[in-house]
């Protein structure tokens, strides 16, 4: 089986495609939520069938690889949607058509850093799918791990990359010459202590721990990369 395999399938295009298509959509949101509740090795196939309704043999006549299949779909879907998300954020916030101007910068950084949290109450689900995604890796078919990270991760970083570089060419900021690193700090200073302290959205923390781990991290990454001159 393809890791690529999408909720369109090799359906698309066919007489009655659209009526398959969502089906397979259906398919994939309901088990989203169990995978997202019981991961990848406890999620049974007669769970997820029965989360969408389905029997078994239709889940099968829709994902014939099976679980490992329909997961790779789903992991594949679900990025797809966040990574939109994510980069309408970062167009939003740090067109490079628009930069911000120098004493706006922190300012933006912050909305820039409150909306990739926010995500996590947007798609629930999906960050719950993340979490046992890093808690089970050793058990999820490599080739699942590499439709995440193609689908979401991956590309989501090279954005994020690309509107640094953005603030650099706008003389804001001073990437040292490695704007997927900068990027990278930028995550770790603002969103990845919130994703590890409410366990990727399950346990919420007070909104004023939030605003000041935000803050405070997007003052650190300033203090190491805000261009001289700006």
């Amino acid at each position: 089986m393809s890791a690529s395999v999408g909720v369109g399938g090799s359906g698309a295009g066919t007489a009655g495609s659209a009526r398959k298509l969502e089906k397979r959509i259906a398919i994939a949101s309901a088990s989203c939520v169990v995978f997202g509740r019981e991961g990848y090795a406890r999620a049974s196939v007669d769970a997820l069938a029965a989360a969408a309704g389905i029997s078994t043999r239709t889940l099968y006549n829709h994902f014939p690889g099976g679980k490992a299949m329909l997961f790779a779909t789903v992991v594949t879907w679900t990025s797809t949607r966040v990574r939109e998300a994510q980069i309408a954020m970062m167009d939003a916030v740090l067109n490079p058509e628009r930069p911000p101007h120098p004493d706006d910068l922190e300012r933006d950084l912050v909305a820039l850093g409150h909306a990739f949290i926010g995500l996590m109450a947007d798609y629930p689900d999906h960050f719950a799918l993340v979490r046992h995604i890093h808690a089970e890796a050793d058990h999820v078919p490599p080739e699942v791990l590499e439709a995440w990270t193609n689908a979401g991760p991956g590309p989501a970083g090279r954005a994020l990359a690309d509107a640094m570089a953005g603030l650099a060419a706008a003389g804001l900021l001073d990437l040292h010459g490695d704007a997927a690193l900068v990027s990278t700090h930028f995550m770790a200073l603002t969103s990845q202590p919130i994703l590890q302290l409410t366990h990727y959205g399950v346990l919420p923390i007070p909104q004023p721990q939030v605003d000041r781990l935000v803050g405070g991290g997007v003052a650190a990454f300033l203090r190491a990369y805000r261009h001289r001159a700006a």
